[in-house]
């Protein structure tokens, strides 16, 4: 569990995505004043409208590629389209977000001398020729693909978190997170948890591309958050990267009858082909998160998420109905 003394300034950009108001909830719940800043592309208000009149909340509509100017303690830089839906939507600003992003978060926490954690992503590992992924594996990323301008963006932020560290001593912190799901992602995202639990509520077909036999490990949002507060716990000798998800592996064809059987639904399979350089396996390896991360593990089994996440998706559609 993490506490601290005094509370602390925390600025959480992407703060009303997924991710971010979850990391949002749990700050605030340890006492430390929360600065949320969303652009809302993909964010949305109603993820973080229970903490909009907390006395130790602020809101701020910001886009990260221009500069931010405030006084913090710390910057989780979480900004930045995650899904291949929205990040290809625009691939110009999505590479913008996370380059421009990334020197302007660091520019903040150079003149603030705030501690910084950048949200990294297990695509900065691309389709891996190594399974599973280590932090010292470097990559096959394709630099001019259809997914490069996530892919790319990642991995060039990460490039400058680690100049910075070089250049200008900041103190940096770097995880690459892999598969994440729970309550509050977004809908229409086209993410596989929430698109086989959206489809099997509405009754549809399942959506598997190719054979069904690619690959994902899935870690519950309340476990990540918490490798992620940990992380920036950890001492200036600890700067990352560091793998944090859940190495536990599920094939799609392995998560899509699970979600069927857990959502009673109907669904039948349907094949379409599969999408240009998506990865055939993802796993990370924890090995370095377990030793830096005071003994971090991922505790919540996929089912007992699943649950939960079926649970949101199926009140957000009854309201989306219901309107």
């Amino acid at each position: 569990m993490r506490q601290y003394n005094a509370s602390k300034k925390v600025l959480v950009t992407g703060g009303a995505g997924f991710l971010g108001s979850h990391l949002c909830d749990r700050l605030i719940e340890q006492g430390h004043d929360v600065l949320c800043v969303d652009n809302f592309f993909t964010g949305t208000k109603r993820n973080i409208e229970h903490l909009l009149d907390h006395p130790r909340f602020e809101l701020m509509r910001h886009d990260v590629t221009f500069p931010l100017y405030v006084e913090v303690d710390e910057i989780f830089n979480l900004a930045c389209p995650a899904s291949p839906i929205h990040y290809q939507h625009d691939p110009v600003q999505t590479t913008k977000t996370s380059v421009h992003g990334a020197i302007n978060m660091l520019g903040l926490a150079k003149r603030v001398r705030a501690k910084i954690l950048q949200a990294s992503t297990s695509e900065v590992y691309g389709d891996p020729e190594i399974h599973p992924q280590v932090e010292a594996y470097w990559g096959r990323v394709n630099p001019i693909g259809i997914r490069s301008c996530y892919d790319e963006g990642k991995r060039c932020a990460e490039t400058l978190f680690f100049d910075y560290y070089r250049q200008h001593k900041l103190r940096i912190k770097v995880v690459r997170i892999f598969n994440t799901y729970g309550p509050r992602m977004h809908m229409n995202d086209g993410r596989v948890v929430s698109n086989f639990i959206v489809q099997a509520l509405k009754g549809e077909d399942i959506t598997i591309y190719g054979d069904g036999q690619q690959t994902r490990s899935f870690c519950y949002v309340d476990d990540l958050v918490e490798a992620m507060l940990r992380m920036m716990d950890t001492g200036d000798e600890v700067p990352g990267p560091i793998n944090i998800g859940n190495p536990g592996e599920f094939s799609m064809l392995e998560l899509a009858n699970k979600v069927i059987e857990l959502t009673g639904s109907k669904s039948q399979l349907m094949r379409m082909p599969l999408p240009a350089d998506d990865p055939k396996q993802r796993r990370p390896d924890i090995t370095l998160a377990r030793q830096e991360l005071g003994g971090w593990e991922p505790k919540t089994q996929l089912e007992e998420g699943l649950k939960k996440t079926i649970a949101y998706f199926d009140k957000a559609l009854s309201e989306t109905t219901a309107g």
